[in-house]
Parts: structure tokens; sequence; C-alpha cells
């Protein structure tokens, strides 16, 4: 009976493990702030300083994990004071990133002028840069908490299970950014011509804004 019960234990936990990885394949392909941020460093300033953004984003998707796990981020569900807290943080600096990107391009329609930015953001910077994007959005947190925990299996142990799906959701947030940056540094060149890259600075940051003020203003 004890080997039927670990039989039954170890195929609901296999089952869940399928359906966790199906669903965040679903949500890692929609486009957010982090796609944006991600796709903007691929193409303005390579390949490895995409790759760089992309490991900050995990990070932060692995931190929110964390905070699930411990039960920190279900403070963002029972607090509005603590939400609206993350949530203006998170579009300042969304605003921000936009406006400097429009700034970007407002520098780039100069043909002798090149870009400080392109020339010298560090990796470090483009980590901490994905890693802000990611943390700084309450909608992460309160996804965190509310998803996660539908796909603990009964009687597993809830704080290993929540952390094992954690690493799997960063694990496949890379496997579905690598094959993007990849295919940014394929066009790269073409991207990098003036009057390109000035139109992709300004979508970009336009992008940006937009979400920088519809995640400041909804309730």
């Amino acid at each position: 009976m004890w080997g039927i019960n670990k039989l039954g234990d170890a195929a609901s936990m296999m089952t869940s493990v399928v359906a966790f990885v199906g669903a965040a394949f679903l949500i890692a392909m929609v486009p957010g702030p982090s796609t944006v941020v991600i796709l903007r460093r691929a193409v303005v300033n390579g390949r490895r300083t995409g790759m760089a953004t992309v490991l900050g984003n995990e990070c932060g998707v692995l931190l929110w994990g964390l905070a699930s796990a411990v039960g920190l981020s279900a403070l963002l569900l029972a607090s509005q004071v603590a939400y609206d807290i993350i949530r203006m943080a998170g579009a300042a600096v969304l605003v921000w990133m936009g406006a400097r990107a429009l700034w970007q391009a407002r520098r780039a329609a100069r043909p002798d002028e090149k870009t400080a930015e392109a020339a010298t953001l560090s990796l470090r910077r483009a980590y901490w840069q994905g890693l802000v994007t990611n943390f700084a959005n309450p909608k992460a947190g309160v996804f965190a908490v509310s998803f996660l925990p539908q796909f603990v299996p009964d009687g597993a142990p809830v704080f290993l299970t929540l952390l094992a799906f954690s690493v799997i959701w960063a694990l496949v947030d890379l496997i579905w950014y690598l094959p993007l940056i990849w295919l940014a540094g394929r066009v790269g060149g073409v991207l990098q011509r003036q009057s390109v890259r000035r139109r992709m600075e300004q979508v970009c940051g336009a992008v940006l804004v937009g979400l920088g003020v519809r995640l400041a203003t909804e309730s």
C-alpha cells in the first residue's frame, strides 16, 4: 500500500510539473515590460548585454518565487498600501526607462554623435536593469502568489515545491528569451542603421512609458 501511495504521489507531481511548464511557456510568450527591455538591450548593445538583462530578469523571477514560498508576496494581496507602493515605484521605473530611450532616439538623430549608452553600457548595468524591471512589477508578485500554489499537489511539501516551481519558471523564461536574443543578434546589422535604430528607440520608449502610465493609473 505504501508503494502504491508513493507511485501515486510521484505521478501527481509529474502531472503538476508538466502542466506548470506548459502554463509557464504560455505566460512567458505574453509580451510585457521585461520583453521590451530585453529586446532593446540585445539590439542596441548586442547579445551578451541582452543575455545579462535576461539573467537579471530571471533572478527577479526567482526572488518573486522565493517571496511566494515564504508568504511575503501574499502581502500584495492582503495590503492595498503595499501593492500601491510597489506599483508606483514600478511605474516610475518604466516611465524613466522609456523617457531615457526617447532621449537616446533624439540623440541618435544626430549622425555625428554616437550615444554613450550604446558604447558604455556594462553587463552589470544590463543585469540590474533586467532585475529591477521584473522585481518592480507588482503583477509578478500577485502572479507568483496566486499562480504557483495552484500546481502544488496535495500532500507535497509546499515550501520546497514552490521553490522548485520558481526555478522551473525561471528556466522556462530563459528558454523562451534565448531564441529572441539570438534573432535580435542576427538582424542586429540592419537594426543598427541610424534611421532604424532611432525608430526602434522611439517605439520602445513609447511602449515603456505607456506601460508605466498604465501601471500607475490602474486600480
